[in-house]
């Protein structure tokens, strides 16, 4: 682009024809001038080069168009199609990986139309921008072209200085042009920048055909987060987002691994049919219904209801049914607490009436039903139907004729089925002989469920500590306390620290009045993270505490269990009260809640790495999230929901006397006046902010729980902390940092920045937090140790080496906040 004398840059035409659409999303001639890079759906696109006076785009049709059934056309495929077509790869079924591939829908695989390669036509709202040759100014078509040129070569912060200049003479018409042609050019990101950069001017106006076509152009590249930040905008002008805008959202969010973008599609999903009163095409019904079996059953069973609504959608429409909708259903029925099984059978029936014959997946999810309810006649029955398909048994069907058997009080039958298995498959997974040994233990064949046990440690197979539990358990029943006590020392030798393992040992000490072992237990599990105590534990040794006459220490245990709000059992409370009345007044245990100067430290942390805060209304929650791919944060998870027990909800609080290990991956804390003030300085207006005064709170515990969080150490041993917000604030902890001697790099990917410690600086931040890291994690957290692979994608392609993307001098700048 020259600045004078130039020809005026060319413009896009989009026409609409009677044929059908080359792309869904894209309108059906694309009329482009030269230079231009190639976009992403170049391959879908029909190129003629000439000149028009106006970008035009079509107006919208915001009612909803009537789909009758059809069968997807097969046709070439797109980048949308393939990028929603990843999930595939994820794993559906808990113990036969083989499973995973069980549910694929027509028009999902590659090659044919899929979410994004759907033939239907989406029409996009009217836009109009002038050409330079119509501005009457020359030094206007001058200043534009150079600020077209201009804007996508420089960083950020620098790209925003530049429009801060021109700010006595930009108009909104001249923003526009600037967002289109950057569109245009595919410098979408610079298009964005400039699109929010118009929203914090004062003659500023809404513009919902230029909304619409940015979101698009966002979704279209998978940057799901700006492209919702137009569709919130869009919706708080009062205004529905058009049909593509939703359907290219769904998509962006279906494309990505993040954790939570599932929950996000489904939402948008539901408010397309509910706000925006679309009918979608079949291939998305079909992408997110796909994406809701992704996960292992044991999590996907809590999308039942969306799955319904799916199911509910396509028929209303009309739209095809695939096998695999009927199949899937079925296989969420199967994982649920409570079977359904007259719904199980209704979907069976509208099989057997569309003339789709039951698979093995199919088969073997009605199988796990039966094992829930224990009904051996129709296990059967289904039995012989696996058998007779001949496509090879799983061990995961074995599994469920196992608990069927097991069920049915017949456990002797159940090792019959294993050994069965055995001399069937040649190859299996551990997840058999955990259930077998587990059948036999509750039945209280000591021998069989020994020798089992014993076969299972040869054969090198992982993990044990399910089949330790079971063993233990069944010895504390007998009594066989010796037995146990070796059981739970090679348990040690073998496996990871397992609180239930510990609390099952500790019942055994407290039943053989070994006092003082029972007690160097409860300490150990006390000061181990990886183990901690729970309401059931204390009980156990304030039990033992009061019948031992240890009035001191059980009023230690009492005190502790107040600290953490632990219902005491009733039936103690009669002799507690009377050796605290003897002490001193009795209190009683309603105490309010008020979080400890640690809990407040640790929350600064989380916050810093990512933690949210919700709101009700009036009082605000805490809402825990963890990486379920994440070692730390598994091992995390368990010291926070410990370290905030009196504060979570009550549907996340295990029960007093559970001992299970099976803590949520997400959980959240009660509504409460005390987490405002967190509210109001790191999620103001529900979007994260770091406060003014953070650097009066990074303390080195501050520090530990940001890095244990949302930090990560890279494979050449150099740390990396993980942080959102403003570029002013970003420039505070920077600052702060370095008056703490830790000096850092600040990358930028989108709206995280990756903040890096690298060589000796390093070193010296973990000897400043090392104190407070936890000692199941001390070990991946190590700065300097290049031994650690990082897998994280975040990661990938950063390279900290090259220099700073952070500019001081821009974080000064107050209208880059929200860029």
């Amino acid at each position: 682009m020259l600045l004078n004398g130039a020809q005026a840059p060319s413009l896009i035409t989009f026409y609409h024809h009677n044929k059908p659409p080359l792309n869904p999303i894209v309108p059906d001639i694309v009329t482009l001038t030269s230079p231009m890079r190639t976009s992403l759906f170049s391959s879908s696109l029909s190129l003629s080069l000439h000149q028009q006076q106006r970008i035009h785009f079509p107006e919208p049709i915001n009612t909803p168009q009537t789909l009758h059934p059809i069968s997807t056309p097969k046709c070439s495929s797109t980048s949308v199609e393939q990028l929603a077509s990843d999930s595939q790869s994820e794993g559906i079924l808990d113990f036969d990986e083989n499973e995973r591939e069980a549910f694929k829908f027509d028009d999902d695989e590659l090659g044919s139309s899929g979410a994004g390669g759907d033939r239907k036509h989406l029409d996009a709202p009217a836009l109009e921008v002038k050409e330079l040759a119509e501005l009457p100014e020359q030094w206007r078509r001058a200043k534009l072209a150079w600020l077209c040129k201009e804007l996508p070569a420089h960083k950020p912060a620098t790209a925003v200085r530049i429009l801060n200049g021109q700010r006595k003479w930009i108009r909104q018409e001249d923003a526009t042009y600037i967002v289109v042609h950057c569109t245009r050019i595919r410098e979408n990101e610079t298009g964005f920048r400039v699109y929010k950069w118009m929203m914090q001017q004062h003659w500023y106006r809404f513009d919902f055909a230029l909304s619409t076509k940015l979101a698009d152009y966002m979704g279209k590249e998978r940057k799901f987060a700006k492209c919702r930040e137009i569709f919130d905008d869009i919706i708080s002008q009062g205004r529905v987002p058009s049909e593509s805008t939703f359907h290219i959202l769904i998509i962006a969010y279906l494309s990505t691994t993040v954790q939570g973008s599932l929950e996000e599609a489904c939402s948008i999903y539901n408010r397309m049919i509910q706000l925006g009163g679309y009918r979608p095409r079949l291939s998305l019904h079909n992408s997110l219904f796909r994406a809701l079996l992704s996960k292992p059953g044991v999590i996907a069973k809590h999308h039942l209801k969306q799955a319904e609504f799916i199911y509910h959608n396509l028929v209303t429409c009309g739209l095809e049914l695939q096998k695999d909708i009927y199949g899937g259903l079925i296989w969420l029925h199967s994982y649920q607490d409570n079977i359904d099984k007259e719904r199980i059978t209704s979907l069976r029936e509208e099989m057997r009436q569309a003339g789709v014959e039951e698979s093995q997946e199919v088969l073997v999810s009605i199988l796990r039903a039966c094992a829930k309810d224990g009904d051996v006649e129709e296990a059967e029955r289904t039995w012989l139907k696996l058998v007779r398909l001949d496509e090879g048994l799983s061990s995961h069907a074995f599994v469920c004729r196992m608990e069927v058997f097991s069920k049915a009080g017949e456990p002797m039958k159940s090792f019959e089925t294993f050994r069965e298995m055995q001399e069937v498959l040649s190859s299996y997974n551990v997840a058999p002989y955990h259930k077998i040994i587990e059948v036999l233990c509750k039945a209280e064949e000591v021998e069989l469920a020994e020798s089992l046990m014993q076969e299972l440690v040869q054969s090198g197979m992982k993990p044990l500590t399910p089949s330790f539990i079971s063993i233990m358990d069944m010895y504390l029943n007998l009594n066989l306390h010796d037995k146990l006590e070796s059981a739970f020392s090679a348990c040690l030798e073998k496996c990871r620290p397992n609180r239930s393992v510990y609390m099952i040992y500790l019942d055994s000490l407290v039943k053989v009045c070994n006092f003082d072992k029972a007690e160097e237990i409860f300490n150990h599990m006390r000061n181990n993270e990886a183990i901690g105590v729970n309401a059931r534990s204390c009980n156990t040794i304030l039990r033992e505490y009061l019948s031992s006459g240890y009035h001191v220490k059980a009023e230690r245990i009492y005190d502790l269990m107040c600290q953490k709000k632990y219902n005491i059992d009733s039936s103690l409370m009669e002799k507690l009260d009377s050796v605290l009345s003897s002490s001193r007044k009795v209190a009683r245990r309603r105490i309010s809640l008020k979080l400890s100067k640690e809990q407040r430290e640790i929350l600064v942390g989380l916050f810093l790495g990512g933690l949210q805060i919700e709101s009700d209304g009036k009082k605000h929650m805490i809402q825990f999230e963890f990486n379920q791919n994440s070692i730390m944060h598994s091992i995390l998870r368990r010291h926070l929901h410990d370290q905030y027990h009196e504060w979570l909800h009550p549907s996340f609080k295990p029960s007093d006397d559970s001992d299970s290990d099976d803590i949520p991956w997400r959980f959240c804390t009660i509504s409460h006046s005390c987490f405002d003030f967190y509210a109001e300085q790191f999620w103001p207006r529900g979007q994260p902010q770091l406060p003014k005064l953070i650097h009066r709170w990074m303390s080195p515990q501050v520090l530990a729980y940001w890095y244990m969080y949302g930090g990560h150490r890279t494979s050449s041993g150099d740390i990396v902390l993980k942080l959102k917000g403003s570029v002013k604030g970003v420039g505070r902890v920077v600052k702060t940092l370095k008056s703490k001697s830790l000096d850092c790099r600040v990358k930028r990917k989108g709206k995280v920045f990756w903040i890096g410690f690298l060589g000796s600086v390093s070193t010296w931040f973990w000897k400043l937090v090392e104190p407070y890291i936890l000692d199941d994690l001390k070990d991946l957290l190590k700065a300097g140790d290049p031994t650690l692979e990082n897998n994280m994608e975040e990661l990938q392609n950063m390279n900290f080496d090259s220099g700073s993307d952070f500019d001081e001098e821009a974080s000064e700048d107050s209208d880059m906040d929200s860029l």
